[in-house]
C-alpha cells in the first residue's frame, strides 16, 4: 500500500490507518482475525481510544508483538489536566504499551468545547505533560461536525497541534461553507506541516429509524466500486490518510480501495460531489 509523509512527524504512513474503532465490539478471537488482516495489508499506523468499547484490551494482547511495526495513535475526550492523564495511563495499561507516537484531544466539535481543552487546567496541558515525559512524541485534535474544520483552524493559532483529524466526504463538499473551511484548514496544514487523517470517508447518510446493519454510527457505502470511487475522493485531498471504517465486515473493502487508490482529478471529484449532493449530512 502507498505511503505518504505523516506531516512533521515524519513518519511514512499507510494511505489507510486501521480506526481500532472496529475492534469495539467483538470477542478476542474475531479481533485478532481483524488485526491480522490489518497487518497482512502493510497498514502501519493504528488509531484508537479507550471510547472504543472493549477496543484497548483486544489490541492489547498484540501490542508486546507488534509495538515497533506501528505509528500508535490514542485519544482522550477528558476535558482537565488531570483527566487526560489519568486517562492516558490506563489506556497505556489496556494496551500493555509504554508510549504512544500520537496523543489527541477527541472529539472537539464546538468552540466552547475547545476553550475548555485549550484553558488553563484543561486536558491539552496533560497531552503536553505527557510529552515533556516521553510518553508521547506529539499531540493532535480529533472531531467531527459542520464547524470543526473553522474550529480547527483556530485550534492550530492557539497551540502548534502535530496532526488533525476530520471528516471528508462527497457529500460534505456539497456543502459551500464547509468545503471552503475544509481547504482552508488543509492549506494551515501545508504551511505548518501538520498530519492530516479523515473520517466518514465511505459516509452514506444518518441510521434515522432505520435498523442497523452496521457497527457504525452512519449508514455506509458497501459496494465496492463505490468505496472505491469514495476512497480515491477522500485521498485527492493533498496531505489526507483515511481512518478505516467502524465495522470489521467493510473493513476489507477500505484496505482494497486503498491498496488501489487512484488520484482523481478535480472534475471527477466535482460530478461525484454533485452526485452525492441530494444525501442527508448526520452531523
Amino acid at each position: 500500500m502507498e505511503t505518504r509523509r505523516f506531516g512533521r512527524t515524519n513518519h511514512m504512513s499507510t494511505l489507510a490507518v486501521f480506526g481500532g474503532v472496529a475492534l469495539a465490539k467483538v470477542d478476542q478471537p474475531t479481533a485478532d482475525a481483524i488485526i491480522q488482516q490489518v497487518i497482512d495489508s502493510g497498514v502501519n499506523h493504528i488509531d484508537i481510544a479507550p471510547s472504543y468499547g472493549d477496543a484497548e484490551l483486544r489490541l492489547g494482547p498484540w501490542m508486546p508483538r507488534i509495538r515497533k511495526d506501528f505509528f500508535l495513535g490514542c485519544k482522550t475526550m477528558q476535558r482537565t489536566r488531570q483527566g487526560a492523564i489519568d486517562e492516558f495511563h490506563a489506556s497505556l495499561e489496556r494496551l500493555q504499551a509504554e508510549d504512544f507516537d500520537l496523543y489527541q484531544l477527541h472529539a472537539v466539535t464546538s468552540m466552547a468545547e475547545l476553550d475548555r481543552c485549550t484553558q488553563t487546567g484543561g486536558s491539552l496541558e496533560g497531552a503536553i505533560e505527557m510529552r515533556a515525559q516521553g510518553l508521547t512524541r506529539f499531540i493532535g485534535i480529533t472531531g467531527h461536525g459542520m464547524q470543526t474544520p473553522a474550529i480547527f483552524i483556530e485550534a492550530l493559532r492557539r497551540f502548534d497541534f502535530d496532526t488533525v483529524l476530520f471528516p471528508i466526504f462527497p457529500a460534505l463538499f456539497a456543502d459551500e461553507t464547509y468545503r471552503r473551511q475544509a481547504l482552508a484548514l488543509l492549506d494551515v496544514c501545508e504551511e505548518k506541516d501538520v498530519g492530516v487523517m479523515t473520517i466518514k470517508a465511505i459516509a452514506k447518510g444518518p441510521w434515522g429509524d432505520r435498523e442497523k446493519h452496521f457497527h457504525t454510527w452512519y449508514i455506509p457505502f458497501d459496494d465496492q466500486a463505490i468505496i472505491q470511487r469514495m476512497v480515491n475522493f477522500s485521498l485527492s485531498q493533498k496531505l489526507t490518510h483515511i481512518c478505516t471504517v467502524g465495522d470489521h465486515r467493510i473493513l476489507g473493502k477500505v484496505l482494497a480501495a486503498c491498496e488501489r487508490f487512484e488520484p482523481m482529478n478535480a472534475d471527477e471529484k466535482e460530478v461525484l460531489v454533485e452526485q452525492q449532493s441530494h444525501l442527508e449530512i448526520f452531523f
